[in-house]
């Protein structure tokens, strides 16, 4: 009857009994249930699990079945813990999606891909780039990740948007919340700004991406090494793929000069994202990187935010930040 909600058969049956029977021991469970003891301790332990057993306050070294209604509860959190990390899981494997493809080309280098062109080396990346900024007639989307910019590369750069905004291309940024920390970054930005480019930042970024007049989009193939290759994705279907997340992601993105403050359980932007990551799943490393901050900087914030929850663990980081509403309910 519960097996719906992550309760097998054993451990249902053992739980119920403790309900009605609060004074059985292991023997008289076992007995009561016709079960091996054996079992009805495997049974104890996956309730245990569930935090659907807690020590008796009544019998010192027993253990007593929580009510009904406080553990359905605590199972049903974890469900939609568990959805929820499936769902963003879902929302993330959109940019996902466009790297495999880029991946599964590497692999086969001499195959036909329509819709697909894969750049290996800087210098052909960089070629690759220019000749597409002079076909530019409308648009241009990025996501920029990574952190603040280089005085080379902002030199670099800044004839070619100056050229492109002065021919009315429209031009749509979106950096990290921790480009706010690099002064030549937030220089370069507010100047862009005055051209007439458009700028928001956000707590994290599913990869970096060029997407220009929604017919073509530049992607790498490693989020860790924007240099060893990427590829030029020309296809209708994934173009309307990525620029729908770049309209998600560019929605919820707050302009450059406004602080975001914090939401109403008092969480900033980075501290909403990164326990939206730890219910994922990903290490202290991988949100350090989807965050544009140090390890160090994402373990302290990672720890923080446990133990505001009162977790011992990620998985119960996440079924807490559901119960107390930080992560949303996924029907």
């Amino acid at each position: 009857m519960l097996g719906t909600l992550g309760l097998d058969s054993v451990s249902e049956a053992v739980y119920r009994s403790m309900l009605a029977h609060p004074q059985d021991g292991v023997a008289d469970l076992a007995r009561r249930l016709e079960i091996p003891e054996g079992g009805v301790r495997e049974a104890l332990n996956t309730l245990s699990e569930l935090s659907l057993l807690r020590p008796s306050h009544d019998r010192q070294g027993e253990l007593r079945a929580v009510s009904p209604d406080v553990g359905m509860e605590l199972l049903m959190a974890r469900q939609q813990a568990e959805l929820a990390a499936q769902q963003l899981r879902i929302e993330a494997s959109r940019a996902a999606a466009a790297q495999l493809i880029a991946e599964y080309a590497d692999l086969r280098p001499a195959a036909t891909h329509p819709g697909v062109e894969h750049l290996v080396g800087l210098d052909r990346i960089r070629d690759r780039l220019t000749t597409i900024g002079r076909e530019i007639h409308t648009e241009v989307m990025t996501f920029a990740p990574g952190g603040g910019h280089t005085t080379e590369d902002i030199a670099a750069a800044k004839p070619l948007n100056q050229d492109l905004l002065a021919r009315g291309v429209r031009m749509r940024t979106v950096y990290l919340d921790s480009v706010r920390n690099s002064p030549p970054t937030v220089e370069y930005i507010n100047w862009l700004a005055a051209q007439g480019g458009q700028v928001r930042t956000v707590p994290a970024l599913p990869t970096r991406m060029i997407v220009t007049d929604r017919t073509t989009a530049v992607i790498p193939v490693s989020s860790d090494d924007a240099a060893a290759g990427a590829v030029v994705l020309t296809g209708h279907g994934t173009l309307t793929a990525l620029c729908a997340l770049f309209e998600s992601v560019w929605a919820d993105a707050q302009p450059l000069g406004e602080e975001a403050g914090r939401d109403e359980h008092g969480l900033r932007g980075p501290e909403a994202t990164a326990i939206r990551l730890l219910a994922e799943g990903l290490t202290d490393e991988a949100i350090a990187k989807r965050l544009g901050v140090s390890h160090r900087t994402a373990r302290r914030l990672a720890t923080e935010l446990m133990e505001r929850l009162g977790a011992r663990s990620r998985f119960e980081a996440g079924v807490r930040a559901v119960q107390q509403g930080w992560l949303p309910h996924r029907p």
